[in-house]
């Protein structure tokens, strides 16, 4: 390492011991991602009885296009076999290396080269995520100098650290929150001293919700997120979380379609209150990630609510459909491919249902409108994409068919083009049907559809 690199390390490691919080500076911008300056959270819907409601004209904002993401990592080759369906799934970013796998090992520069050539493939944004339980700042500053400069692959995201509320079982010795605010920051000033245009994700929590009593503790009894905004909300740029519902305990019984049914709200609650937290400790409306999630953090499959299920499909469904609805703006879903448990978007026999709602998003659209639902188990999403095409996706997570009133403020056409996630159709194009001949949808049991209004 060259004494220069050498002595802006240790004068890095003065400043994060002893320097005070200061505002950040302005953010570089980005061409390839959105801003992390945000409008307003979205307000809540004041969702008509019985009907669903959309009125075109309120627009709500950009959707970020980061929400489409997933998970790899080096131990998770998809199958040769099934390598141009993981080229063709539409994901718009990808985490690397996902998991604890990450805080364990090294990342060598021929797997972060095949990493990027896959991305490319793809056609998704790459973020990485920097070794820190067992890392230093060293390392994580020689990797943003290969990737970035060196190679000049020029990735904005980088996260430090994963779940780290887990180290202290993982090191077997004391590891504190103030102990992980300390190295997070000289993690941070040291990686942007190297590249100031990239963007520090963190602290990649999981178990947060709306229960601030419940949310994760060291050992001295502090607050993992509290005390992280406290400390770092001046050196991070995306606060990020981990979100796993299920199950409770290692001893939980399998996951129930009911259960999955119920669960889809609480991305409103827990991403309401996260964003009111940061808000509270750091005065400022930082973006919110959800870097890694699924319905379960088991291997459990063949159930009926596994994340191999058809219904972890529409659950995602709606769980994104809530975030996109909330302005998160990076969201990676757990995983592209793994031969162990569930979660692969990409199995050895294919794509997986919940592959499919990443088809019938692609259509959806970048800017967001008002759409909201009285009725029981069914959520509508809008869009305008860039055509000008009115988009609604429609969720019914009932058992059973639903038929429900639509009101589409300034009127519908007759008909619509729809496309179609149910147990008989991976995202199938129906082309033109009839809509709203009498102001009713008809909802296929456990689906998701996409219209497509042309005015």
């Amino acid at each position: 390492m060259p004494k220069t690199l050498n002595f802006l390390l240790l004068f890095i490691f003065f400043l994060a011991g002893c320097a005070p919080a200061v505002s950040a500076p302005a953010a570089s911008p980005l061409t390839d991602a959105p801003p992390t300056a945000l409008p307003a959270p979205t307000a809540i819907p004041t969702a008509r009885p019985d009907m669903l409601y959309v009125d075109p004209g309120l627009d709500l904002g950009p959707i970020s296009p980061l929400v489409y993401g997933t998970n790899h990592g080096p131990w998770a080759a998809v199958p040769a076999s099934r390598l141009e369906d993981a080229y063709n799934l539409p994901v718009t970013v990808i985490r690397f290396p996902g998991g604890e796998w990450g805080d364990r090992n090294t990342l060598r520069s021929y797997q972060i080269d095949q990493f990027i050539d896959f991305c490319n493939r793809i056609g998704a944004t790459a973020t990485i995520n920097v070794r820190t339980m067992t890392g230093t700042p060293e390392e994580a500053v020689e990797l943003v100098r290969y990737v970035n400069i060196e190679k000049g692959y020029g990735i904005r995201y980088w996260a430090i650290g994963n779940e780290p509320q887990f180290y202290e079982a993982a090191l077997g010795e004391p590891y504190t929150v103030e102990r992980f605010n300390r190295e997070f920051r000289a993690f941070a000033l040291a990686m942007k001293a190297v590249d100031p245009t990239i963007q520090i994700i963190g602290p990649e929590l999981t178990n947060f919700g709306p229960d601030l009593a419940s949310n994760p503790k060291d050992s001295e009894g502090k607050d993992w997120m509290v005390e992280f905004l406290r400390a770092n909300g001046d050196v991070v740029d995306i606060v990020s979380i981990h979100r796993y519902p299920f199950p409770a305990n290692a001893m939980s019984p399998a996951r129930t379609v009911d259960d999955l049914r119920a669960d889809t709200v609480n991305w409103t609650s827990t991403l309401r209150t996260l964003r009111d937290l940061v808000q509270a400790e750091t005065g400022r409306d930082l973006p919110i990630a959800v870097t890694e999630t699924n319905s379960d953090w088991s291997k459990a499959v063949g159930g009926e609510a596994s994340p191999d299920s058809f219904y972890n499909a529409i659950w995602w469904a709606d769980s994104l459909g809530r975030m996109i609805r909330e302005n998160v703006v990076l969201v990676n879903y757990w995983m592209i491919s793994y031969n162990l448990g569930g979660w692969s978007l990409v199995t050895r026999d294919g794509p997986s249902p919940t592959y499919y709602v990443y088809e019938v998003y692609k259509h959806f659209g970048g800017q967001q409108v008002y759409g909201a639902s009285g009725v029981a188990d069914v959520s509508i999403y809008a869009a305008r994409r860039a055509d000008g095409e009115l988009t609604l996706v429609v969720i019914n997570l009932a058992d059973e068919q639903k038929r429900v009133s639509l009101e589409v403020v300034g009127g519908a056409p007759s008909t619509a083009s729809v496309i179609l996630l149910d147990p008989q159709h991976n995202a199938v194009d129906l082309g033109q049907q009839p809509f709203l001949s009498d102001g009713m949808l008809s909802l296929p049991p456990q689906s998701m559809t996409l219209y497509v209004l042309s005015e």
